[in-house]
């Protein structure tokens, strides 16, 4: 009886699985897993699991160095510039030899760090420069932070430049195979709309928020389904057509109440889109006063209701923040 061959088989195996794993590596990279670590709205818990991913591996690796400039990241949000630069000044002495990504994402942070500090014409050029890089970033999802680098600036150029660069980032996410990449195009759309709405044209406006709502609700996040849906609500309230908003935002206060977080945001609007016109101050709801919210000042409070009362309120939720 002749015997099976159990080392070559062994060998077939091993390099099966080996194969399989660098596929999995290919398709899923460094970048990608880390960026899963983050919650926008909770920047200092994001940096504490950071700081867990950071200390996995060696000072000076390309994991160590692109999970410091998520890091920085956490400290911009939190309008910590003076910590979030010194974070990317120690990653900026180790740049030299580290890959491609790794300098994007540095460059990127620094960009952010500048724009969200009020420096912007600081911010662009570091913006530039990461989309330039990007023919030279070789690992998987690079199509991701070029998309990132040209939002930004459509974010930090001057007015009359920003819609040809949310269009340019656009343009990259649709025309990108990586899924991550096409992702963006919720948030361009809602960027875009609030371009033509800052120059006085909602009703162009409302067309990319409705784009942008039916990708958010592809997408299935209820959170951002929520805020697509407030945003054309305040198109129609610019646009006079206050019937519509008012049933928009009656309906988001009743979803944000089942969530147990209500909004703030939501409850404003909802008072000052109410369809009875003209009024005075005794026209803000009881119901939208009482569910004014702890974290919010009693300044802030008195604000709101004077504001509504002259049917002149700020648009609280005009943009995203600028270091998302």
């Amino acid at each position: 009886m002749t015997a099976r061959p159990l080392p070559l088989l062994v060998a077939f195996a091993l390099l099966l699985k080996v194969t399989l794993a660098m596929s999995q590596t290919a398709s899923a990279d460094f970048s990608q897993t880390l960026d899963k670590l983050w919650d926008f709205n909770k920047p200092a818990e994001s940096e504490a699991r950071f700081r867990v991913e950071f200390a996995q591996y060696p000072a000076g690796s390309r994991e160590a160095l692109e999970t410091s400039t998520q890091i920085a990241r956490t400290m911009s949000l939190r309008r910590m510039f003076a910590e979030a630069d010194a974070t990317l000044d120690a990653v900026a002495t180790k740049l030299n030899g580290a890959p491609v990504r790794v300098r994007i994402r540095y460059l990127l942070e620094r960009g952010r760090t500048r724009n969200s500090g009020g420096d912007k014409p600081a911010a662009i050029p570091l913006f530039t420069e990461a989309v330039e890089l990007r023919k030279r970033d070789t690992l998987p999802g690079a199509d991701f932070y070029v998309v990132d680098a040209l939002h930004m600036l459509g974010i930090a150029t001057p007015r009359a430049e920003q819609l040809g660069w949310n269009r340019k980032a656009l343009a990259a996410a649709e025309a990108s195979s990586d899924k991550r990449a096409q992702g963006w195009a919720g948030s361009l759309n809602h960027n875009i709309g609030w371009t033509y709405f800052d120059a006085g044209d909602p009703a162009t406006a409302l067309v990319y928020w409705k784009k942008a709502l039916a990708i958010r609700e592809t997408e299935g996040s209820p959170e951002n389904i929520r805020v697509a849906k407030w945003t054309i609500a305040r198109g129609y309230r610019a646009l006079g057509q206050l019937d519509e908003a008012e049933e928009i935002q009656r309906t988001l206060v009743i979803e944000v109440e089942k969530t147990g977080e209500p909004d703030g945001y939501v409850y404003e609007e909802t008072a000052i889109s109410r369809p009875t016109r003209p009024r005075g101050c005794n026209g803000w709801p009881t119901w939208a006063a009482a569910r004014h919210r702890p974290n919010e000042s009693s300044q802030a409070a008195r604000n709101l209701r004077a504001a509504a009362c002259t049917q002149s309120a700020p648009d609280h939720r005009a943009h995203p923040p600028d270091a998302v």
